[in-house]
């Protein structure tokens, strides 16, 4: 409903920074096109070692305000992304989280006027029942951690 309201004030395009799964792709382009909206997808496949780095390079900041327990355990909830943080990653975890291993707010960069200020809050704890499939009736759950930001 707000990309249609957005659509009737001019806006034709929207932009992602999804890198390389194909199915969330085609899920966003088929939603624009309903409303006759356009996705532009400027970091597809480019390689994720070389994009962090290019990213931290740049001066930009960002924190993990969300872990996947399957991929990272309860400490990585609240890092900023450094040289140490991608250390400190396990082989099977993209550098830029493109799995679904973890998300983050980007809150300093080149681009910005001021960095966003914040307080690191409670990390939480959260569990979502794992959907079961024709090949898995084993039940279970997802389990994620959260790190709340308090803006100042």
């Amino acid at each position: 409903k707000t990309m249609s309201e957005i659509r009737q004030n001019g806006v034709t395009h929207s932009i992602f920074g999804d890198i390389f799964l194909e199915d969330l792709k085609k899920y966003r382009e088929d939603q624009l096109q309903s409303i006759g909206t356009k996705g532009v997808f400027p970091l597809w496949k480019i390689d994720t070692q070389n994009l962090i780095k290019e990213f931290l390079d740049l001066g930009f900041k960002t924190i993990v305000t969300c872990v996947n327990e399957t991929y990272l355990d309860k400490s990585f909830a609240g890092r900023i992304i450094d040289e140490d943080f991608l250390k400190d990653l396990p082989k099977n975890v993209d550098p830029c989280g493109e799995n679904g291993e973890f998300h983050t707010f980007c809150f300093d960069g080149p681009i910005f006027k001021n960095p966003i200020e914040f307080e690191i809050g409670e990390i939480v704890k959260k569990t979502y029942p794992k959907p079961k499939t024709d090949n898995d009736n084993e039940e279970g759950e997802y389990v994620f951690w959260f790190c709340d930001l308090i803006l100042k």
